[in-house]
């Protein structure tokens, strides 16, 4: 996206320590040198362990024609500009709230304790079929990736998605205050990020803060959770769904019944269903045809990390190691015992960012995992937590200290045709597992 120094200024409310407002430079704006242009104009960026005003010269070598600072000492000659703003955060975020009612599309935000990245795609493969659709990349689902987000999104776009993530009180006040969504959906609140809020209480009213900037024309959506109904403060529509009807999982996909239609994914799993709802019914109510939402659903694939399936040297692996918590643990266990055959093997890890009741929450997952005790069924664990996992189970297994470790037994004593889920914290790189297997 381009801009004028006019147009920075007046949305900033910056002040101009070298330059013109009635300069004609037209110019993109970067906070990475790295990825720098000809003529751009540089944003440094700080927090806790880095400051961007330290690449200031840099950028300018690199081509940049001015800068932002928050810095008045900051001031290199050779820039045709520089803007003085009293946050470049701040600044960023003004910029993007800019964007956001220049392009002018309708905004849909999600936020949970899990799921929020797997709603995201749904609803974009959905709304794809009948708008211009833009979403947030990945997991860029701060104050930074929000950014990120509306300075890429293109002047034609219809409806966007942002994914909304967070880590304290507040967070997703400030992210929808910038956002200004049309549509909000909570895909669940869970024990995730307990050890930062204290209670799931606490998470409940973090996760509802997507409300508060909410467009009173718009709608709030949800599971129908009691924990959501009480928080949620909201005077427009709200609706809280179920989880749909006759569901069936079998091998590569899953149909369910909503409203007395049938649905399709191409995805296994009862918790998806509950993602596919909010979706259908956000879809719903952006104006999109039902066979379109139909459609959009079957498409749907997940993103890497998420449920990826593939061989290496004759053991199937589904790897679904993007992130895990209590609650998406239990969802990635049920879905596979329920739909692959033994021999089968749950590679499990550790769950981060738990808190005090870390251990009690990774037992909880061993005792679910008893409920489904069969023969030919093998538990490996990793890491320093997971090994309660396997210690209050039913079953037989093994505990390792590393990815390394538990690679190597994979390769030496897992029989080939067997298939093996993987699933951990994000900061467990469980990823590492397959390439060792498949070096080993």
């Amino acid at each position: 996206m381009s801009f004028s120094i006019r147009e920075v200024v007046e949305n900033t409310g910056g002040t101009l320590l070298k330059g013109s407002l009635d300069d004609d430079f037209v110019f993109d704006i970067s906070t990475d040198t790295r990825k720098i242009k000809k003529d751009d104009c540089y944003l440094p960026l700080r927090g806790e362990n880095y400051d961007g005003h330290s690449f200031i010269d840099n950028a300018l070598k690199q081509g940049a024609i001015g800068y932002f600072t928050q810095d008045k000492t900051k001031i290199n000659t050779g820039a045709k500009f520089i803007i003085y703003v009293e946050n470049t955060l701040v600044a960023y975020l003004k910029l993007a709230r800019y964007l956001r009612y220049k392009i002018n599309p309708k905004v849909a935000a999600i936020t949970g304790s899990s799921g929020k990245t797997t709603v995201k795609e749904m609803l974009f493969s959905v709304m794809s079929t009948t708008y211009k659709t833009h979403k947030t990349v990945l997991n860029h689902n701060n104050e930074i990736g929000l950014c990120e987000t509306l300075f890429q999104t293109p002047y034609d776009t219809e409806f966007l998605i942002l994914e909304m993530g967070m880590r304290n009180l507040g967070e997703i006040e400030l992210l929808s205050s910038y956002a200004k969504p049309d549509i909000a959906i909570v895909t669940n609140v869970g024990t995730a990020h307990v050890e930062l809020l204290g209670t799931v209480e606490n998470i409940a009213l973090a996760k509802c803060e997507i409300a508060h900037h909410l467009n009173k024309e718009g709608i709030f959506i949800a599971p129908d959770c009691p924990r959501i109904k009480n928080t949620v403060q909201f005077e427009g529509k709200k609706l809280f769904v179920s989880k749909g009807e006759n569901i069936k999982i079998e091998k590569g996909k899953t149909t369910f019944e909503y409203k007395g239609e049938t649905f399709e994914l191409s995805v296994e799993g009862e918790h998806n269903v509950q993602n596919a709802v909010l979706v259908i019914e956000a879809a719903e109510f952006a104006g999109v045809a039902l066979e379109n939402i139909k459609k959009g659903l079957k498409d749907f694939r997940p993103i890497e990390k998420r449920w990826e399936i593939s061989t290496i040297k004759g053991l199937n692996f589904i790897n679904d190691s993007y992130n895990a918590n209590p609650e998406s643990m239990k969802a990635a266990i049920k879905t596979f015992l329920s739909v692959n055959k033994p021999p089968v093997t749950l590679v499990l890890g550790d769950m981060g960012e738990l808190g005090k009741d870390s251990i009690k929450y990774h037992k909880e997952i061993g005792e679910f995992l008893s409920s489904y005790y069969k023969e030919g069924v093998e538990v490996l664990t990793v890491g320093e937590l997971a090994k309660f996992i396997l210690k209050a189970s039913s079953f037989e297994g093994k505990s390792f200290e590393t990815s390394e470790e538990c690679a190597r037994y994979i390769s030496n004593n897992i029989k080939k045709g067997s298939t093996i889920l993987l699933k951990a914290s994000r900061f467990m790189k469980f990823e590492k597992i397959m390439e060792m297997v498949d070096k080993l």
